[in-house]
């Protein structure tokens, strides 16, 4: 089930989100980070959080509002991207980014390899959860990664991940159109229950990626969900759904491939495929009044960067998307991205 409407892009010139960021030590116990979003009307927290600083032995512990460490992508903010827009599989999997409100304690393993383990425990108001299922004494989201790494040579490196997604939603909203064509709200309780596997292979010419570079990263899910679906009654408007609550079950998968090549300093070209699988769904009773679609959405997109400095990125993307059913896109996106100040450095 969606966790809302599904819409083209808007068309035309638009201005995306805008983000203010503030970091810096708090003191030698503790550094902080504040990374607010402005959209037209709209303000929000994307990140607000503490990390230790003094644990030792590789071993810290982060608290607030964070992007979660699962996957690859995942902590990345949208000017980090290498592509215009997010990639099927996040966007279904958690809108955007998988963002907690709670606590994650990390270990990077004292080993000559790279070695990360973490886990995390959160409110879960967000997809896959729900606000109700957030409305809880505890943790409503649970979440555990692991990643390794190395290099081999001075030309190459690659990371590779597993990670695992726990929540309980509480009447988590969806909207779908019923077998008579018309919107019907649902709302489902229950487990949701998702696999990520993520790898990355990077190659520079004696480590300098100014010159030349390519960069290959893909990543795998295979989410299911377990428990009760209701399907509030539309017959008013003409719908088939008749405020029914019984049995709902789903295993789904998708994943994404992208490939980016400089091939000249600051020119960049990359080529990423999307594809997502409905897989098996079980609707109980509500399969008399909902569609169980076969429907496999999938994208295509090839871009085109140049980027000036390191604080500044123009970029052409073209884009085939068929990820609405009996409604494909052909998208045309002129891009540019543009750091005010200092910032870290990017991640691997």
């Amino acid at each position: 089930m969606p966790a809302g409407e599904h819409e083209h892009g808007a068309r035309g010139f638009n201005l995306d989100h805008t983000e203010l960021v503030l970091s810096a030590n708090v003191d030698p116990y503790f550094r902080g980070l504040v990374n607010v979003a402005y959209a037209d009307d709209e303000t929000s927290v994307e990140e607000a959080w503490f990390q230790t600083l003094g644990l030792g032995r590789g071993v810290t512990l982060k608290g607030g509002r964070f992007l979660s460490g699962v996957g690859y992508q995942n902590e990345q903010h949208p000017h980090a991207w290498d592509f215009a827009d997010n990639n099927l599989m996040y966007g279904v999997l958690f809108g955007e980014n998988l963002r907690q409100d709670g606590l994650q304690l990390k270990w990077l393993v004292p080993a000559q390899s790279f070695v990360e383990l973490g886990v995390e425990v959160a409110r879960g108001q967000a997809f896959p959860g729900s606000a109700a299922g957030g409305d809880r004494n505890g943790a409503g989201t649970w979440a555990a990664f692991a990643h390794v790494g190395d290099d081999i040579g001075s030309s190459h490196g690659w990371r590779a991940g597993l990670s695992w997604v726990q929540a309980r939603p509480r009447d988590r909203a969806g909207v779908v159109e019923d077998l008579n064509d018309v919107e019907a709200a649902t709302a489902f309780s229950g487990r949701s229950r998702t696999w990520i596997a993520d790898f990355v292979w990077k190659w520079a010419p004696e480590g300098n990626s100014r010159e030349r570079s390519f960069k290959f990263q893909a990543e795998y899910f295979r989410r299911s969900e377990s428990g009760e679906l209701a399907c509030a009654d539309n017959s008013a408007s003409g719908g088939a759904c008749g405020d029914v609550r019984d049995a709902y079950r789903a295993r789904q998968s998708g994943w994404y491939a992208q490939a980016v090549y400089g091939f000249a300093p600051r020119w960049r070209t990359g080529l990423r495929f999307d594809r997502l699988d409905a897989g098996s769904v079980d609707l109980g009773a509500n399969a008399g009044f909902l569609p169980a679609s076969a429907f496999r959405p999938g994208r295509t997109s090839l871009m085109l960067d140049y980027s000036p400095s390191e604080f500044s990125r123009f970029r052409l993307q073209l884009a085939r998307d068929k990820s609405m059913q009996g409604s494909p896109d052909n998208r045309v996106t002129l891009q540019y991205i543009h750091s005010l100040g200092s910032h870290g450095a990017h991640r691997f």
